[in-house]
């Protein structure tokens, strides 16, 4: 059995994602794949099957699937003329404050996130809201109109509120509100200081939690490691000081406090897929 990983080409550097409509026949089954990018498929009209690791799905007008990221899946099409919008979004570019809470969800660390298509079958009024949400993205991104990057990041934020909002059998399990509660200090202290080497120890204290109940802590409420976050958080200010102010690659990875530049240009990568070069060029060029 051949399995390949799948690299998305974004469309539009800005939002992480791709979007387009497939018009495919009869075809034979086919390769297991995968990708990093959550996947929504919708359906216009037409028959097809979409298996995944935990089983299958057959799929047909106005149905709508979830793919997690990560998780293997291949397709058949069953009828001729199978029209279907294929959406792929990196669900990491979309963290920020509001969703932190519910971060953990859709990085899918407890079960395949597919376990949720349940919800499109059980309720017609969240297949809906999700189909519709899709076909404004494709819509959006195929006028481009002025914000539409605002426009389909609220509307990738309106798909997950549904699927929260409308997971009856509660595989979804929100992490206590004072346990989020209990870390915001120590998010503000990693935003105020960003630009700053920033240790452990001394989150740790402003949690009035010892360090290694703390780094366990840290994980299970937000879903990733303390270094995790803040490496993040700290690439995120690279890309904004590469496009808005003129530094040099030495000099933005020495203001974010990332000095060594292998280091620095590893984890560039590895949130961007390109270098803080090829990122700097790409945007800019795609803004004009």
């Amino acid at each position: 059995m051949e399995i390949f990983k799948e690299n998305i080409p974004y469309e539009d550097p800005f939002l992480c994602m791709r979007i387009f409509e497939a018009d495919r026949g009869v075809s034979s089954l086919g390769n297991w794949h995968y990708h990093k990018e959550m996947e929504i498929l919708v359906v216009l009209n037409g028959e097809f099957e979409i298996h995944t690791e935990d089983g299958y799905y057959h799929m047909t007008d106005g149905d709508v699937l979830v793919i997690g990221s990560s998780q293997l899946h291949r397709d058949r099409i069953l009828a001729d003329n199978a029209r279907y919008y294929v959406f792929q979004f990196d669900m990491q570019y979309y963290m920020e404050p509001s969703i932190l809470p519910y971060h953990r969800f859709f990085l899918e660390q407890d079960f395949p996130f597919s376990r949720l298509n349940y919800i499109f079958k059980e309720s017609r009024e969240a297949r809906e809201t999700v189909h519709y949400c899709v076909q404004e993205i494709y819509r959006e991104s195929q006028s481009k109109d002025p914000g539409h990057e605002i426009a389909v990041s609220l509307l990738i934020k309106k798909i997950l509120l549904t699927i929260l909002r409308n997971d009856s059998r509660k595989l979804l399990v929100h992490p206590e509100s004072n346990e989020v509660l209990r870390l915001k200090p120590v998010l503000s202290y990693i935003e105020e200081h960003i630009e700053d080497k920033i240790h452990v120890e001394e989150a740790s204290r402003i949690a009035n939690i010892s360090y290694y109940y703390f780094v366990k802590y840290f994980k299970k409420v937000l879903g990733m490691s303390f270094l995790e976050y803040v490496n993040f958080k700290k690439i995120k200010r690279a890309e904004r000081y590469l496009l808005t102010e003129d530094k040099s690659i030495a000099e933005v990875g020495e203001t974010i406090g990332m000095p060594n530049m292998a280091h620095f240009y590893k984890l560039f990568k590895k949130y961007n897929g390109c270098s803080p070069n090829e990122y700097r060029k790409k945007m800019l060029e795609w803004s004009k």
